[in-house]
């Protein structure tokens, strides 16, 4: 088990109903992690719109995962 941080910003964080939440996962993949937390149905089913950050950089989804890790999922903003 590993323990992951995630963070969440904008719409993500009034669906999900918090700003940062730490879990233990078995998740492999920050693709793993998001369809774990797609399955409680707080999470859009489209992940095409989202970035991933994990420890602060853009990464890909596939993007393994190690206990400690700080994961965001970053919708689309707007603003200037």
């Amino acid at each position: 088990m590993k323990e992951i941080t995630i963070h969440y910003y904008a719409s993500l964080r009034d669906l999900r109903g918090c700003a940062q939440e730490t879990l233990s996962t078995e998740a492999e993949s920050a693709l793993q992690l998001f369809d774990e937390l797609q399955r409680d149905q707080k999470l859009p089913s489209n992940r095409s719109h989202l970035k991933l950050a994990i420890n602060d950089e853009f990464q890909a989804w596939e993007t393994s995962l190690r206990s400690g890790d700080r994961v965001a999922f970053l919708p689309p903003f707007a603003g200037g």
